[in-house]
């Protein structure tokens, strides 16, 4: 027999069970579109994170506490050090020790559940200097930001988000009026304009203070958990590096560096990391959505079976007319294949349009710029896989099939 004739023989047989034939491949087809769902989610998230890390400027330089994490418990231990004090900050901010740097930054954060009268609202709290705007590159919609003399002198003033302002205000002007933190009353000066979540740090649901004044009347602490220096240029960002650490290590009376007590980071580890991140927990994920791969080869191996057992007349009578061996094994391994590879079409389909209604929920009801990739490598895959289990999964079923006595296979009933 030629193959074109093996392929139509095999499309008639699946097409006259349209509706167990669309059964059976359910299982592939849920796996595939879970794939492409999964990749192509996972795709866009990085790129949307590191679109936004790079939003914050690719000279940027951070220095956190601790060491440099190695694993979950050595995360939160950084997390929780209090190794750079304000004597270091004064210390980089001089001219001679630091050159290349343009601006530093020393931040805290936490927790900042403000209140207005009857009106609660559960806020991020960030504690910097007169530079945190034009760092962040924010602008002030109403209102102005905090000075240097702010800082210097703690005054208890604050610069708050769009959604903060609405959630306690309403329609009413912000400035000149109190909210309250931990007991401790914040004069409202200014109020951030619209920015969205179009940076990792969401300035429309914070509440901006002078870190002075976050230490010493909300948080508590005598100490700064990250420190962000802009480079001159991105070709300085080594000797800022170079210099910041120097600092640092002479500061802290450090000579053996495995000793430092802090760690630098750039725009560029950032993006490596949150890379790595993402795609290991797509891989991950995948991996767990490949599962139903693997049952609904099972399923098609059984309904295979059962094909086989009912077309046993159909075998015996085409191996009577002359077909031979091959010609049956490879008839229904085409079956199988067929039913596979089209589980996939279907699922590459529908994981893209799901795919398709996920980033349009997302951009118009939570407001983010979740940007839409389709995965090539999850189409790719997907066939490649979908078709590799129809041959695995049919070999057998097939092979049975082949296998059957022409004698004994006419005489079934």
């Amino acid at each position: 027999m030629q193959l074109r004739d093996t392929v139509k023989m095999s499309f008639i047989g699946l097409s006259s069970h349209k509706s167990r034939s669309a059964l059976t491949i359910l299982g592939i087809v849920i796996g595939i579109t879970s794939i492409i769902l999964v990749m192509s989610i996972g795709q866009s998230a990085q790129q949307l994170i590191v679109g936004q890390i790079q939003g914050l400027g690719p000279n940027n330089i951070y220095i956190l506490p601790g060491r440099q994490p190695s694993g979950p418990s050595g995360f939160a231990g950084s997390l929780l050090t209090d190794s750079i004090k304000q004597r270091d900050i004064d210390a980089l901010k001089k001219t001679s020790n630091v050159p290349d740097a343009v601006m530093v930054e020393a931040m805290v954060t936490g927790p900042g559940v403000a209140s207005y009268g009857p009106e609660v609202y559960s806020a991020t709290l960030l504690g910097g200097d007169e530079n945190m705007a034009a760092l962040f590159n924010i602008s002030i919609g109403e209102g102005a930001m905090f000075t240097a003399e702010d800082v210097a002198d703690k005054n208890a003033v604050a610069v708050i988000g769009q959604t903060v302002a609405q959630k306690l205000f309403g329609l009413s002007s912000p400035i000149g009026e109190k909210i309250k933190i931990k007991d401790k009353s914040l004069r409202i000066i200014g109020v951030v304009a619209p920015k969205g979540s179009s940076s990792i740090i969401n300035f429309d649901e914070a509440i901006l203070t002078p870190y002075s004044t976050a230490q010493e009347y909300i948080l508590g602490i005598n100490y700064f958990q990250r420190v962000m220096i802009q480079a001159s240029s991105t070709d300085t960002i080594s000797n800022v590096i170079s210099d910041a650490t120097a600092v640092l290590r002479a500061d802290h009376n450090i000579t053996d560096p495995v000793k430092d007590d802090f760690y630098i980071q750039t725009q560029a580890d950032l993006v490596n990391t949150i890379g790595t991140i993402t795609t290991v927990l797509t891989l991950l994920l995948s991996s767990i959505a490949a599962i139903s791969l693997i049952v609904g080869g099972v399923g098609i191996m059984n309904i295979m079976f059962v094909s086989v057992t009912e077309r046993t007349r159909e075998i015996g009578l085409r191996k009577a007319v002359g077909a031979t061996n091959n010609d049956i094994l490879l008839q229904f391994l085409i079956e199988a294949v067929m039913l596979t590879f089209t589980g996939g079409l279907v699922g590459i389909i529908l994981g893209t349009l799901f795919n398709i209604a996920t980033v349009f929920i997302v951009n118009n009801f939570l407001g983010i710029n979740f940007p839409f990739i389709f995965s090539y490598t999850g189409a790719i895959l997907g066939v490649t896989v979908s078709t590799a289990i129809g041959f695995a999964f049919g070999i057998i079923p097939a092979r049975t099939a082949a296998r059957k006595s022409p004698i004994e296979a006419l005489r079934y009933e």
